[in-house]
């Protein structure tokens, strides 16, 4: 059993050579003690005195001859393990080896199973599995780094042919290679699909803001009067503000296509998205600078009402005031008449300023083609009409006090 050159042909059989030949030492230790003790008894018969049924030599040499015996079992018995635990050790190695080989195949096939992903919220939840499978493969490194290892002090053994061993390892190696670069090819493609996704999701957000935005700036609503034109220009150029802000992310869409993989970029698709990008920009901006334009029309068209209705508020009171007034014919009454058209011309002067501006304003707008150039019109002339209508009365009444005081003076004289 001790002699015995079967050292097992896998590590299952190995296991129970090593479990019989347990119970063969511990038999032998049991044996020892048995050995031992009779030994001892034989030897007290070699030591009598007087009598001696045999020759104390031939016990001697019996004794020696067993207790030798005994220690090349034992010495055979230690040898055997040895050997059946350098069998372990290297059926051991294999069935290691062979579990990363499996180990590879399988996730050799979940790798060449495996897509990128359709959007962004799939690339996503891919990404993390492969950083699972990223600290498997680690986890997995440092296995196999030991059980090379393991093969390592096997062959500085020599107890087995280094051939079988070698060529596993090798062969392991290359596969373990493969699969990592298999591995960095796919993390490749997933970082490249996550780029991709992510610009096209930013670009669909882009295209969102403007499609609102260009929703807001075209929009017919200039207000209704001085106060709401007002605050819908403030309001409008906070999205003005806000449209030149996202300039510098439209223009940037093409450098971040660049970055993109050549199969991401070089898409048709991707190309047209990016162009329509920019012209639905240019769209905005420009619509944005004309509604800037209208909405400071309207204003400019309110604050002119707003400026003709005060004239023509004084107008009407000047005209009711004129039309009214009746020239009188005693001079301190004329004297007092006077200084009421001295203070009217200061007022005068002052209105005709206003008026010359608010034609200023209409001449603006006429020639800027507003829509409402035909009412402006209208207003400027009938204002200007009011104008001279006051204009004229005035200068009738004055005409009138000049007679009344030349008659006046010419009666003190004589």
């Amino acid at each position: 059993l001790l002699v015995s050159k079967d050292l097992g042909k896998h590590l299952l059989e190995v296991e129970d050579l090593l479990q019989k030949h347990g119970l063969l030492e511990a038999d032998i230790s049991a044996q020892t003690e048995r050995v031992q003790a009779l030994n001892a008894a034989a030897l007290k018969f070699s030591e009598l005195e007087g009598y001696q049924p045999c020759d104390p030599q031939i016990i001697c040499n019996r004794v020696n001859h067993v207790q030798t015996c005994l220690e090349e079992l034992e010495e055979l018995a230690a040898k055997r393990r040895k050997e059946l635990e350098d069998s372990r050790q290297l059926w051991t190695f294999f069935q290691e080896m062979e579990e990363a080989e499996a180990w590879i195949r399988e996730k050799e096939k979940i790798l060449a199973a495996k897509t990128c992903g359709r959007d962004l919220s799939s690339v996503v939840t891919l990404t993390n599995k492969h950083k699972t499978m990223l600290g498997e493969l680690g986890n997995r490194r440092a296995l196999l780094h030991q059980t090379m290892k393991k093969g390592e002090k096997i062959l500085a053994k020599k107890s087995f042919s280094s051939v079988g061993i070698q060529e596993k390892m090798r062969e392991v190696c290359l596969r373990w290679k493969k699969l990592e670069e298999i591995t960095g090819l796919h993390q490749q493609r997933l970082e490249d699909a996550l780029n991709f996704f992510q610009f096209s999701a930013e670009t669909d957000d882009l295209v969102a803001w403007l499609q609102d935005t260009y929703r807001i700036v075209s929009s017919d609503d200039f207000g209704h009067d001085d106060y709401s034109s007002q605050a819908l220009l403030r309001k409008h150029r906070a999205v003005v503000d806000e449209v030149e802000k996202h300039r510098a992310a439209v223009l940037s869409l093409r450098k971040q296509l660049a970055l993109l993989a050549p199969d991401h970029r070089q898409g048709v698709d991707v190309q047209i998205r990016v162009v329509e990008v920019e012209q639905l920009y240019g769209e905005v901006a420009e619509v944005a600078v004309l509604r800037t334009q209208w909405l400071q029309d309207a204003l400019a068209v309110y604050r002119m009402f707003s400026e003709v209705h005060a004239c023509e508020v004084w107008l009407d009171e000047k005209e009711q005031w004129l039309e009214k007034m009746e020239v009188p014919e005693e001079l301190d009454e004329v004297e007092v008449v006077q200084h009421r058209f001295e203070s009217l011309d200061q007022e005068m002067n002052s209105v005709m300023g206003r008026i010359l501006d608010v034609n200023q304003v209409v001449q603006q707008l006429v020639d800027g083609g507003h829509p409402s150039s035909d009412e402006v019109r209208s207003c400027q002339d009938h204002l200007n009409s009011r104008w001279n209508r006051v204009v004229e009365l005035v200068e009738n009444k004055k005409s009138q006090l000049s007679s009344v005081l030349k008659i006046q003076n010419f009666l003190l004289e004589c």
